[in-house]
């Protein structure tokens, strides 16, 4: 059970004009979605015929042009639920790869942060494929080198329960990084994947930062020191990603403001507070969010009641997130999402040079330090 969703339709763009990527400077989105989540909202409640991360279509595949995406980091199943967690992600690959397959003038692979610049440079989309939580490895740590084969080039510790590896957000122990886990953690570094600290417990997460030997990621995430959420991150966990070369991706997620119903200008507060933190090489965008807007907020609000009842239910759900929250915020949505953003930094004094960093030059230095390329 995965949190997005997925579906490959065979329709394809045309091939976009170069000059479309050159007009702008890179855009990276750590930790997002490519579908259309309008497709999920007009079938019957409880219809779970297509995944809603692969909920891809025309529109969905235009979206992306349009905003100017040079690469998204996409959840691949598994996250939670009662389906085999190895089995669901080998699948969850094989599915991804016939999308990709099916929109070759449109989306492309990521390997290397070299792929990243070839799919800015073409106008194209580079999908990075990642998991939101490692079940998926267990005991068995010959799977790292398996999964990195099959392309994942982001793997997420824990999910908001703990595992075997630490504890997550909402694990209330606050324990931190198991033996497996520091193994998984080697693991990781020797296959040149990210070690992803989103979701973690902060005692798992500074574990982690002290014992990778590669810089670390928390791709998507707020920063407590303005909303003291479990989802978000203390300062002393973003200045150890910094300190270590890594990346801080901030989301557009209810856990901005404590009232859950954060606004553009939360987003800006918690991207400021983090470069005061982390400094201007390390802090990044990624949404967990889609680019293709909802049409009807009132239809969404039924569908999303049901999937916070069923986080709920499954025991993965975390502080902050309820029926009234959206998983965005309402006035930073759809197309113009990150130009708005480079707009409001703008107003707020932070030079181009910086906001090109934000929007997509700082993962793009990390991950060539991680991947290389």
């Amino acid at each position: 059970m995965n949190r997005r969703g997925l579906l490959a339709t065979g329709l394809a763009l045309a091939t976009p004009g170069l000059g479309w990527a050159k007009e702008r400077g890179m855009i990276i989105n750590a930790l997002g979605g490519i579908e259309n989540p309008n497709l999920a909202l007009a079938r019957p409640p409880g219809d779970k015929t297509v995944p809603r991360d692969m909920d891809i279509d025309a529109r969905a595949l235009s979206d992306l042009r349009t905003a100017g995406i040079a690469a998204v980091n996409v959840t691949l199943d598994y996250v939670a639920g009662p389906e085999d967690p190895y089995e669901t992600s080998l699948k969850s690959i094989a599915a991804w790869d016939a999308v990709l397959a099916a929109h070759p003038r449109a989306l492309v692979p990521v390997r290397s942060a070299a792929d990243i610049q070839a799919a800015h440079d073409q106008g194209r989309t580079g999908v990075i494929y990642g998991f939101q939580n490692a079940v998926q490895i267990g005991e068995h740590l010959e799977r790292i080198a398996e999964f990195a084969d099959k392309g994942l080039r982001v793997i997420q510790l824990t999910y908001n329960p703990a595992n075997l590896l630490g504890d997550g957000a909402m694990a209330p122990e606050n324990r931190g990084l198991t033996p497996l886990g520091h193994q998984v953690v080697e693991g990781l570094n020797a296959a040149r994947v990210m070690v992803d600290l989103s979701h973690s417990g902060e005692r798992t997460c500074l574990d982690a930062i002290a014992a990778s030997r590669a810089p670390i990621s928390i791709n998507h995430t707020g920063c407590r020191a303005l909303c003291d959420l479990p989802r978000n991150k203390t300062d002393a966990e973003l200045r150890g990603v910094a300190q270590g070369g890594g990346f801080v991706g901030l989301y557009f997620m209810p856990f901005l403001a404590r009232d859950g119903h954060p606004t553009a200008g939360d987003v800006v507060a918690h991207i400021e507070h983090a470069l005061n933190v982390c400094g201007e090489d390390h802090v990044g965008l990624g949404t967990d969010g889609d680019i293709t807007g909802i049409d009807d907020l009132k239809a969404y609000q039924a569908h999303l009641e049901r999937e916070v009842a069923d986080r709920a239910a499954a025991g993965i759900g975390a502080t902050g997130e309820r029926a009234d929250t959206y998983p965005f915020v309402a006035d930073l949505r759809g197309v113009g999402q990150f130009e708005k953003l480079a707009g409001l930094l703008s107003a707020r004094g932070h030079s181009q040079a910086r906001i090109d960093k934000i929007l997509g030059g700082n993962f793009l230095r990390f991950a060539r330090d991680v991947w290389g390329g």
